[in-house]
């Protein structure tokens, strides 16, 4: 994810888990939401991985706050939970 800095060429300041086979908790993912947010990426770390889904927190000023996410290499997280 190059780019995404203000300088040319900056790198992504963040280091993804893609690969949903190695995921655990702890790991910082990019995931996505569906609606009308659609498109754009967020950032979150997995708090807990299941066999067909995570948990991911993914808003740094509500600590207690978690999505329920597709387990895929980005995961899905439902508008209506954001």
């Amino acid at each position: 994810m190059h780019g995404m800095g203000e300088t040319a060429g900056e790198a992504c300041p963040f280091e993804f888990n893609f690969d949903e086979k190695t995921f655990k908790a702890g790991d910082t993912v990019s995931y996505r939401v569906g609606g009308s947010l659609e498109g754009f990426p967020f950032v979150g770390t997995l708090v807990e991985v299941h066999d067909d889904f995570v948990i991911i927190a993914g808003d740094p000023t509500e600590p207690d706050k978690h999505y329920r996410g597709t387990r895929e290499s980005r995961p899905l997280v439902d508008f209506a939970e954001i």
